[in-house]
């Protein structure tokens, strides 16, 4: 069985409020998966259909090839937006219960507990209460006891809130480590920078509905639009080749360094332009730029929900 999870058209409501519409995902084992989407689009209804918190009104879910069962959740990760540490118990004391409630005797949850601590060099934090941490602090503790019992599946939903630069790098390459050592991992964020540095599948969900889907490789591919980034140092009349150029192609924006005589402009080509493009440029100036723009993951985003929502 190559997928983790498959959801076939799953569906739920609330009243008259509809929260997912119809879903059908197929989410890669060993693999980062982002699940995208604005405020209210469905995104967290579905994570906690995963976690059996509520359940689908249609549609079926299978886990590792099995229908999705209570047994399950011994094999699922979540840290969810909102945490849910107890903030007057003790650090250690809370990481052991939490290490049980996922079926760790308490010899095995104080070894894993250890190795974390010490990996995360927090050790010094064990008899600490949560409310005399940080929210970064905290959000470290609360990642631990998510991992500590090594699921299969891991969701995490906007795992980097609270922490600063630094220690969201380091939880970063936490979960990149965890991914090589085989977990597959759901990943839900608005930080579309995180989702081109993680993710290798994506699915956008909006308005209850899944509009987008794939490998973010292929997709980012897919909508890709012929504009290229120039950089000309121009060997005659700037202004002069400026003017030809605007002529026959869609030049989107431009400017020239006089003290370096360096042209630059983005322009959008006819797919089979390219080559005569480049051409006609070298025999004007030194070309030393001439990238094809790849759209990011933001650019995706922004342009798929507007799109829908014109359609509309």
């Amino acid at each position: 069985m190559d997928d983790i999870l498959v959801a076939k058209n799953v569906s739920k409501t609330y009243g008259d409020y509809t929260a997912l519409s119809n879903i059908s995902l197929e989410i890669p084992k060993n693999c980062i998966y982002g699940l995208l989407g604005p405020n209210g689009a469905g995104k967290t209804t579905f994570i906690r259909i995963i976690n059996q918190i509520t359940y689908q009104d249609t549609g079926e879910i299978l886990f590792d090839g099995e229908p999705l069962a209570p047994e399950h959740i011994s094999h699922i990760g979540y840290l969810p937006e909102e945490r849910g540490l107890y903030k007057s118990m003790k650090v250690g004391e809370q990481a052991l219960y939490l290490a049980q409630l996922k079926g760790l005797s308490r010899s095995e949850a104080k070894k894993r507990l250890k190795y974390w601590f010490d990996r995360l060099d927090i050790g010094d934090w064990w008899n600490k209460k949560i409310q005399e941490l940080s929210k970064g602090m905290a959000q470290k503790i609360q990642f631990i006891v998510t991992v500590l019992h090594e699921p299969k599946l891991l969701i995490f939903d906007e795992p980097f809130s609270g922490f600063d630069p630094i220690n969201a790098n380091i939880i970063k390459d936490e979960i990149l480590q965890l991914k090589e050592k085989g977990t597959s991992i759901i990943f839900s964020t608005h930080r579309m920078e995180s989702v081109e540095e993680l993710c290798e599948y994506i699915a956008l969900i909006h308005k209850s509905e899944k509009i987008l889907d794939g490998r973010l490789s292929n997709i980012k591919k897919a909508y890709k639009n012929n504009i290229f980034d120039v950089g000309l140092q121009v060997q005659k009349d700037a202004e002069a080749f400026m003017k030809m150029v605007e002529a026959e192609f869609k030049i989107l924006s431009s400017h020239f360094d006089a003290g370096e005589n360096q042209l630059d402009f983005k322009v959008q080509l006819p797919s089979d332009q390219t080559a005569e493009v480049l051409a006609k440029l070298s025999k004007n100036g030194n070309v030393n730029r001439f990238e094809e723009t790849i759209p990011s993951a933001n650019d995706i985003f922004i342009q798929t929900v507007n799109n829908k929502d014109n359609d509309r």
